[in-house]
């Protein structure tokens, strides 16, 4: 796999039916190595080693009804009050970060209601701050780290 726009991590690999699977320590099972999952698996430990995040509040690739509908977010973290803090949309390294990519998440918003969005190809990395009374959102340079409350 190819280096990413994140700090280096350490993970573990298996060979599982001739393919490369790795650790993902949330899910606490191999998944198979997709250039995707490549890029999920380095956002989980960029927000739980960089941003702070507790583990037990980032879920991810869980289904999510949007209409009729069923879709699949990469990850998302809570708020210790269970209302959702972020919505992280993960794509390979090769897929460019579009209006789509934005239109996507967007629409993943409007049935979780997110403070903060995240859009990572694993090279490109866009944070955007969620600001529902003026119905627009604002593009930050970084996002937050993790503040108990």
């Amino acid at each position: 796999m190819i280096d990413l726009n994140f700090p280096k991590y350490n993970f573990r690999f298996k060979n599982s039916q001739n393919k490369i699977a790795v650790f993902d320590e949330l899910r606490k099972k191999f998944i198979i190595l997709t250039p995707e999952e490549w890029v999920r698996q380095h956002c989980v430990q960029f927000l739980i080693k960089e941003r702070e995040f507790p583990k037990s509040l980032i879920n991810v690739e869980k289904q999510l009804k949007l209409g009729k509908l069923i879709k699949r977010y990469d990850a998302v973290v809570y708020n210790s009050d269970g209302s959702i803090h972020l919505i992280v949309e993960c794509k390979a390294p090769h897929i460019k970060i579009t209006q789509n990519v934005f239109d996507q998440i967007a629409q993943y918003n409007m049935t979780l209601n997110a403070d903060y969005l995240m859009v990572t190809n694993g090279l490109l990395h866009y944070y955007c701050k969620m600001d529902y009374e003026a119905g627009e959102y604002q593009f930050l340079p970084e996002i937050p780290a993790y503040k108990q409350a």
